[in-house]
């Protein structure tokens, strides 16, 4: 799915860029300072730039997680601290960033599947609240799937939707809803797939603290964080 370039100078090996790519990905670790064996960081960085803005991550990721178990899907979100050489100054909230007691910071929205697999990424200013990408995470759900969710995503308009999909919505209510809500706590258990994937994603340190300005180049890393974790089920499956 890496884009061809059949004609003209023939281009820098993509297995060493890619390589040099997820090195800065997991080590968290300015461009600038990318193993001579990577080739110019310049490269690396032009590569995963263009192919950014080109769409490849996101159209590698959506083809990955069409492969995803439909039967369960979580919804949550985790805040990222941005790092103060990430900041934009009076630019943050064009790029996702917010400002909260502790200082500047993004949020992750994430639905995944059963097996903690992502399948929809979304990001927003960390002092959003969790159900504002809600509707954009969960415009894909599967009809006959079970949503599980936190508190925080007990809204009328939340069930309301996964009805309309044919799905199920497995959440807690909250302690001021007057209406009495069909609730599993059994079945809930099965939502720490979602606290795993952030935990997985977050290993790389790239994704743990944001140091891109870039809202996009941020996003980006995260998609390809996700794409390790697919590869991974992919390559263990015979």
């Amino acid at each position: 799915m890496l884009p061809n370039k059949p004609r003209g100078v023939p281009r820098v090996n993509d297995r060493r860029v890619l390589n040099g790519i997820f090195w800065v990905l997991r080590s968290g670790a300015p461009w600038r300072d990318l193993p001579d064996h990577f080739g110019p960081y310049t490269t690396c960085y032009n590569r995963f730039v263009r192919w950014r803005r080109a769409g490849v991550w996101g159209r590698i990721i959506d083809a990955l997680a069409a492969a995803h178990d439909a039967a369960v899907q979580m919804i949550d979100t985790s805040i990222v601290r941005v790092h103060q050489h990430g900041s934009c100054i009076t630019k943050n909230k064009l790029q996702s960033m917010g400002r909260s007691r502790g200082g500047l910071t993004s949020k992750i929205h994430v639905l995944v599947d059963s097996k903690g697999l992502p399948v929809r990424l979304a990001l927003s200013p960390g002092e959003a609240h969790d159900v504002r990408l809600a509707g954009k995470l969960l415009s894909r759900l599967k009809s006959g799937s079970m949503l599980l969710a936190d508190r925080g995503y007990d809204a009328d308009w939340i069930r309301e939707l996964a009805m309309k999909k044919g799905a199920w919505a497995n959440i807690p209510p909250k302690c001021n809803r007057s209406d009495p809500i069909c609730f599993s706590p059994y079945l809930y258990r099965a939502r720490n797939q979602v606290e795993r994937f952030f935990n997985r994603i977050k290993q790389c340190r790239r994704v743990a603290t944001r140091y891109d300005k870039l809202a996009a180049n941020y996003l980006a890393f995260v998609q390809l964080a996700s794409i390790r974790l697919w590869l991974r089920v992919n390559e263990s499956t015979p």
